[in-house]
């Protein structure tokens, strides 16, 4: 049976075919706009970030609370942690995190400065391992955590390494926010950056992401060249420059990746 469709816009400009459920769609769109910045909401607000109206905003959340994935306090929406078993359904069935965590574990005890593992969506990169010395910025980074690949070392390379098309297409709808006085919000000089981290084929970010915060990434290749993930290691800007990072940090990465790969050749056959 089909739905009735409505006044809601959200989760609806997807290209339509006999096999597109609209529910689900919206239900999800209702779940993503829940955020660090937005982490509770009224009924009003989730109307508004999703599009959807208040009375089908409300049936939604109603069931998502019943489900227990959202929690009401009378007046605000918040997601609970029972989100996170979506994407830990998606995150266990990759043998990526437990391959990289022990090689992270070593790079880590080698170079003395955090280090992480993370995958391209989209427009941003998704922490799937990482091992963490001390607390070097604001947020906390965990498993899961979300940043736009454009203003990130790791993200950097896995963007240089999409073919043009694809490169043009995340561009486009990406929002270039400027984090610091340092970050590249220009789309021209962001892609020579990108130009330049692909001919060199590491990539070098200075305090764009945070004030203080420096990190040095490499792409991880699978058996046909084509970057799957990248590791990357982040120091304060007061421990490491350009020229430190290029001689002390690059090239236990460097090996560091060849190592994932290598265990990810043999998981794989």
């Amino acid at each position: 049976m089909q739905e009735t469709p409505d006044s809601d816009e959200a989760a609806t400009s997807a290209p339509r075919n006999s096999d597109y459920v609209q529910t689900l769609a919206r239900g999800l769109a209702v779940i993503r706009s829940f955020s660090a910045e937005r982490e509770a909401m009224t009924l009003s607000e989730v109307a508004k970030e999703t599009g959807l109206t208040r009375a089908t905003a409300r049936r939604f959340l109603l069931t998502l609370t019943e489900l227990g994935y959202v929690r009401f306090d009378g007046r605000y929406f918040a997601l609970t942690p029972r989100v996170l078993e979506l994407g830990f359904a998606y995150l266990s069935s990759l043998s990526l995190p437990e391959i990289a965590q022990p090689h992270l574990e070593r790079l880590v005890a080698e170079v003395q400065e955090s280090a992480s593992v993370a995958v391209l969506d989209e427009t941003d990169i998704v922490y799937v391992s990482r091992v963490a010395t001390q607390r070097i910025m604001r947020v906390s980074i965990n498993i899961g955590t979300r940043f736009p690949a454009a203003s990130t070392s790791m993200g950097r390379v896995l963007l240089a390494d999409l073919p043009g098309y694809r490169l043009d297409e995340m561009l486009e709808s990406a929002e270039l926010t400027a984090f610091t006085s340092h970050t590249i919000t220009d789309v021209g000089e962001l892609r020579e950056e990108l130009e330049r981290v692909k001919a060199q084929g590491w990539a070098f970010v200075d305090q764009e992401l945070e004030e203080g915060l420096r990190s040095i990434a490499v792409p991880i290749r699978d058996q046909w060249g084509k970057a799957v993930a990248a590791v990357n290691v982040s120091s304060h800007a007061s421990r490491t420059d350009l020229d430190k990072a290029r001689r002390d940090l690059l090239p236990p990465l460097l090996v560091t990746a060849a190592r994932i790969l290598a265990d990810m050749a043999i998981q794989f056959g």
